[in-house]
Formats: C-alpha cells, sequence, structure tokens
C-alpha cells in the first residue's frame, strides 16, 4: 500500500494530479476539495489510497488524512464506489459530511450528484454509530488529548498491575481535579499513589 505522495506536482486538473516522485510520475485521482487546498505549489504531499482491481491500479489523494479517512469510510458502504466517494468529498469537506451523517441529514447528502434517498440513508444507517465514536472522542471532555492522557496513563497502570477498574476511576477523578493539566508521569505517579 501507498501511505502517500511527496514530490513535485507535475500537472494538475480538478478530478486529478501528476506527482513525480524520484523520476516516476504518479496520476492520482482527486476531490474538488484537495484540488483547492493544492492550489499553485510546486511541492506536495498527498495521503494515498490505492484501489486494485482486475483492469486497473488506481491511486487516489487526499490533502489531508481526515479526507482520505472519509474517503476509506464512504468506500465501505455497500453501493458507494471510489469515484462516488471523490464526488461527495467534492461536493463537502469533510466536516461537512461527518456532521450530515451524525444528524441524520440525508437531504445534504442527496444534494450530492449520484446520491439518491437509499444511498444517503445506507451512509447514515451505516457509518453514522462510528462517526459519532469520532465526534465524541475529539470534541468530548477535553478532547483528544485528554482522552490519550487517560488512555495512556491506564495502560501504564494496568501494565504496573493496578485493577483496570481502580485504575479508571482514580485517573478520572485526578484529572478531573487538575481539569486535564497534567502531565502523563504525573497523573501515572499520583495515580499510583489512590488506586
Amino acid at each position: 500500500m501507498i501511505a502517500y505522495l511527496k514530490g513535485k506536482l507535475v500537472h494538475k486538473e480538478p478530478t486529478h494530479v501528476v506527482v513525480e516522485v524520484n523520476g516516476v510520475g504518479y496520476q492520482v485521482g482527486i476531490s474538488l476539495h484537495t484540488f483547492s487546498e493544492i492550489k499553485d505549489r510546486e511541492d506536495i504531499k498527498l495521503a494515498t489510497y490505492l484501489v486494485v482491481r482486475e483492469d486497473a491500479h488506481i491511486l487516489y489523494g487526499f490533502a489531508s488524512d481526515s479526507e482520505k479517512q472519509m474517503f476509506q469510510m464512504l468506500i465501505s458502504v455497500n453501493g458507494v464506489g471510489p469515484s462516488t466517494a471523490l464526488v461527495v468529498l467534492s461536493y463537502l469537506t469533510p466536516d461537512e459530511l461527518k456532521s450530515a451523517i451524525v444528524n441524520e441529514d440525508t437531504n445534504a447528502l442527496q444534494a450530492v450528484k449520484g446520491i439518491g434517498g437509499k444511498t444517503a440513508q445506507r451512509l447514515v444507517l451505516e457509518l453514522k454509530d462510528k462517526l459519532r465514536k469520532d465526534v465524541m472522542e475529539t470534541t468530548g471532555t477535553g478532547g483528544t488529548v485528554r482522552n490519550t492522557l487517560r488512555s495512556e496513563a491506564l495502560t501504564a497502570l494496568v501494565t504496573l498491575g493496578i485493577g483496570k477498574a481502580a485504575a479508571e476511576k482514580s485517573i478520572d477523578t485526578l484529572l478531573k481535579k487538575s481539569g486535564g493539566a497534567i502531565s502523563l508521569e504525573e497523573l501515572v505517579k499520583q495515580a499510583l499513589k489512590t488506586a
């Protein structure tokens, strides 16, 4: 799998670009969102996803990892292929798309060319829970930093032999007291004393 391409932008169109990497030109399918993000930069880096079919190997590129993740989620839905996913990402930014799915806004999804009522409902049905979990993790109490701090501290305490339930209770109490303004080392030290 090709995770990303970093090289010289040789050719640019609204539907694809050609990126030269070490003398090899890669044609990469893109969304209009990525097209506008690239602007006229000479050197670019695109997160990529390779689709292998019987008759072709097609590389898709994205200006951000969040757009690539949304593309992968879209193509995981039955009836949504890579071309349709690019059209969706051309109409809606990754954040707008997440919002439409989480809020079950099928009208916003149907505004995209090629997305009918059934496909819009299928997108909501299959992706709503996955995306709601993502949104909660990034916008929940203290955001991603706090969740990462909590999970790293929990892993450390469990590895040191503290029971998971006791460790969670101790960590949550300390995070609440500190408001999340505590280092991982300090959190683990204090949790060891109270767990």
